[in-house]
């Protein structure tokens, strides 16, 4: 099922045999600004802190949790965060997710209607200043990739420069079944509490 959506595609969360995705991740992975030194001699890191969130709502689009760097489980435990990277990569590229938020779809609870996640820039440094920073939403577990069905670059993406923050994708359950909504849209908001209220407006 290796489908890279585009921004807005809706897909059914079902593999090429039939069965569903169950373990979904999204990983984010992103660089340490890099600023010509004094007088411009040699260089300087700046670190980076963007944070990934995730939004449970019922059917009545009403907000019942949210996970982020100070909630790192939901209630259940469905839903968990991987913890706060403040840094990004200081080094270049690793490869490797910064932060990832597990979502068990099956394990969450009844009334749970919309899963939404976002990215904020915690110090309100610029996505198009940041060297290199990538979204991946993929099958598996923090250690293993299955498939990945959504990759956004927010560094490079056209419509990213100028904003802090943005709206990932949402889970949502029709008739019994999950779906995923990519949205990739920056947002004008400047914090997690303003994006949460942008996502009930619009993104449901």
């Amino acid at each position: 099922m290796a489908i890279n959506l585009e921004k807005g595609q809706r897909i059914n969360l079902e593999k090429g045999n039939g069965t569903k995705l169950q373990n979904i991740c999204v990983g984010i992975n992103w660089g340490a600004i890099v600023k010509k030194g004094l007088f411009g001699f040699g260089t300087i890191k700046e670190a980076v802190d963007l944070d990934a969130s995730c939004a449970l709502y019922n059917d009545q689009k009403q907000l019942e949790e949210v996970i982020y760097f100070g909630n790192l489980r939901s209630k259940n435990g469905a839903v968990r965060h991987s913890g706060d990277d403040l840094t990004g990569d200081m080094d270049g590229d690793d490869g490797l997710d910064n932060e990832i938020i597990t979502l068990e779809l099956p394990a969450l609870p009844a009334s749970t209607t919309y899963v939404a996640f976002m990215l904020n820039s915690f110090r309100g440094q610029d996505f198009g200043a940041i060297p290199f920073a990538s979204i991946r939403i993929y099958e598996g577990t923090p250690t293993r990739v299955n498939e990945v069905f959504a990759k956004y670059d927010i560094a490079h993406g056209a419509g990213f420069a100028g904003h802090v923050s943005m709206v990932m994708g949402v889970f949502y359950k029709r008739n019994g079944e999950w779906k995923f909504n990519a949205i990739g849209e920056p947002t004008n908001d400047k914090d997690l509490q303003n994006t949460v209220q942008t996502v009930t407006a619009r993104y449901l």
